[in-house]
């Protein structure tokens, strides 16, 4: 199994989203999130699940993180929930990690089940004035800084660096990082 993370994080304060939305509107983002996970299992917090449009989701594989039993699916033949992410260490299929922060760092601080790829996609334009309840990734992105190495391609697309990293020291699929690499190379 490999575990990729993807996210899109505001360049100097790590900001990924405001609320249950996003703080800025970038439609080739979010058709690269959308191309990236396509096909793919997705997993993310409840607040996630339930702030992503269902046409987005109809028809994907989630996997939503929570444990207060008050998550409801509207797509009960392709979404689980899961109570508990340490269920998640022997999983038998590659996983998208896709938020809120709170899974994210989950993920980062939990040894087995640490991603072994980052799809790191920083916005440099501006945050909107009007976002309120700002969420920022931090501590996962301290983390991914010690404990993982950027590959040398960048890729950038409508004020969006995206960089692909790799977990030092460990086995990672190459075909996986294939897969990203050569959507990231040919998209657009």
């Amino acid at each position: 199994m490999t575990i990729v993370s993807i996210w899109c994080r505001h360049k100097g304060d790590n900001i990924i989203g405001a609320g249950l939305g996003l703080p800025w509107k970038i439609p080739s983002d979010t058709r690269r999130f959308r191309n990236l996970t396509q096909g793919k299992i997705m997993v993310m917090g409840g607040r996630t699940y339930s702030g992503m449009p269902q046409k987005v989701l109809m028809g994907r594989k989630v996997i939503v993180l929570d444990n207060s039993n008050t998550i409801e699916v509207f797509d009960a033949e392709n979404h689980i929930v899961c109570n508990d992410i340490a269920n998640l260490a022997d999983y038998p299929e590659n996983l998208y990690v896709s938020g809120g922060a709170g899974v994210y760092s989950m993920f980062f601080n939990t040894p087995s089940i640490m991603p072994d790829v980052v799809v790191d996609c920083v916005y440099g334009g501006a945050i909107s004035e009007s976002a309120k309840d700002l969420i920022d990734v931090n501590k996962s992105v301290a983390i991914l800084e010690q404990k993982y190495m950027p590959l040398p391609q960048r890729f950038m697309l409508d004020e969006v660096e995206t960089t692909v990293w790799l977990k030092k020291g460990e086995f990672v699929d190459q075909a996986v990082v294939k897969e990203i690499l050569n959507y990231l190379e040919t998209e657009g």
